[in-house]
């Protein structure tokens, strides 16, 4: 059976962690996760903290509840890195921005160990062989292209997971700074807002990961999650919440020019989210025909998995 794939998560106490250990829990997979002996981070942006509101230590309890296998290590001790691999059939990384790079740690570790079926690299985003972002995420991009490079070079079994926005960082406050909730009176719109972005649950994307890993076609392909429903313009997405709470809202558009010019006179986090809804709205990264003897479009893949939508995801702002 597919669910007797053995799963190992690093970062599993991240943003993205989380739902990937929860999916792969639901599926059946016995389900390993490598943890370091560190307090969690306290001091993530609001919005984050808003997005995924559980602690560290809150999801250890709850792992543990649940039946993970909790493995004590860390992508920079290569000896207990080595033994949790040689443990698992599948290896799915969801580290953080800053840890990109350090995957060549993980890719050594698995050329060492020998038994894994796929290595999922920490993407979870655009497709980063295709966008025209701009810095300061262009840089985080190109580090995760770069260890497409590596994982395609040594020869290790890869799926890529190209998921796009997250509705806890792009949906649940309309792309707007500073805010963790829809707007109720006014709305900034990047460019013209009819560039179609694709928009997917931090929970969904567990499921589409989990199912992925179980499927033997999506060896060394990228998935793409661009679901139907969700596929929608920012003048879309706002309509759907003036529809919900009965009310139009004053609407601001923002030139391109302007957008790059506030980028580089902010300073993180708000350059980073300008790049990123820059990325979306107005040069339309999620905006791309697939190759299918490369590609994988999730929701034609996987039709049995029934969706949040964004209309669904919205209900709970009313």
């Amino acid at each position: 059976m597919a669910t007797e794939n053995k799963i190992l998560i690093l970062g599993p106490t991240g943003a993205i962690g989380r739902h990937i250990v929860w999916a792969s829990i639901k599926a059946g997979n016995p389900t390993y996760a490598l943890v370091r002996k560190t307090p969690g981070n306290v001091n993530k942006p609001k919005l984050i903290t808003a997005a995924n509101p559980e602690t560290k230590e809150e999801l250890i309890d709850n792992y543990q509840s649940l039946g993970v296998i909790l493995l004590e290590g860390d992508i920079n001790d290569h000896e207990t890195l080595v033994k949790a691999i040689k443990q698992v059939d599948i290896v799915i990384c969801a580290a953080g921005r800053l840890l990109i790079e350090d995957q060549v740690k993980i890719i050594k570790a698995i050329k060492e160990a020998g038994n894994v079926k796929k290595f999922f690299p920490s993407e979870f985003g655009l497709d980063v062989d295709r966008h025209e972002a701009v810095e300061p995420v262009r840089q985080v991009f190109e580090e995760k292209a770069s260890i497409r490079r590596v994982i395609e070079a040594e020869g290790v079994p890869y799926t890529y997971l190209c998921c796009h926005a997250f509705t806890g960082y792009f949906l649940r406050n309309l792309a707007q700074l500073d805010v963790t909730d829809p707007p109720r009176d006014k709305v900034v719109i990047l460019g013209d807002g009819n560039v179609k972005g694709a928009y997917v649950t931090e929970a969904d994307v567990g499921t589409f990961t989990i199912k992925a890993a179980n499927d033997p076609n999506t060896l060394n392909k990228a998935v793409h999650i661009r679901l139907p429903k969700n596929y929608l313009t920012q003048n879309e997405v706002i309509s759907l919440w003036e529809k919900k709470i009965g009310k139009t809202l004053e609407k601001t558009y923002v030139s391109e020019e302007q957008v790059l010019k506030d980028i580089q006179e902010s300073s993180f986090p708000h350059n980073y989210l300008l790049a990123l809804y820059h990325s979306q709205q107005i040069k339309g990264d999620a905006v791309y025909e697939i190759d299918p003897t490369k590609d994988i479009e999730a929701s034609e893949a996987y039709p049995d998995v029934t969706y949040t939508t964004a209309d669904e995801y919205l209900n709970q702002f009313v």
